[in-house]
């Protein structure tokens, strides 16, 4: 196990501070990283807490998953290592070659078939005949 803690579903009202006492009653802790809205500075509900070592690292994700903190259970795992991102628009496509190459739908030619040809379309431009 990593050192570093996830902790989720965290009040508005918990900052840093609160954090690094409530999670120094395990051990020492050596960082607490309150992830907060750019465009607001509020907090985003969460926080990265990290111990001093793995083992009160797991010490303090069983004594506070699920813990009640201010009417909340906050969350507490892992934390993961970030991953780069994926899905680039170019992701897909091999060089020098069009996405709208031979047999792509953009070259077919678009025929109806007789059974649609016969029944007249809403969205027509021709009028329609009234029966009386």
């Amino acid at each position: 196990m990593n050192s570093k803690l996830y902790v989720g579903n965290l009040p508005p009202s918990v900052g840093e501070a609160e954090l690094r006492k409530l999670f120094s009653g395990v051990g020492a802790v050596t960082e607490v990283r309150l992830v907060l809205d750019p465009a607001t500075q509020q907090s985003r509900g969460h926080a990265f807490v990290t111990l001093a070592s793995p083992e009160l690292a797991a010490a303090a994700l069983e004594r506070y998953h699920c813990y009640g903190l201010d009417g909340r259970y906050i969350t507490v795992t892992e934390a993961r290592p970030p991953q780069e991102p994926t899905g680039t628009m170019s992701e897909g496509f091999a060089s020098g070659t069009s996405a709208l190459g031979p047999g792509s739908q953009h070259n077919k030619p678009h025929h109806r078939s007789h059974a649609s040809r016969s029944r007249p379309h809403s969205h027509s431009s021709r009028p329609r005949s009234r029966r009386r």
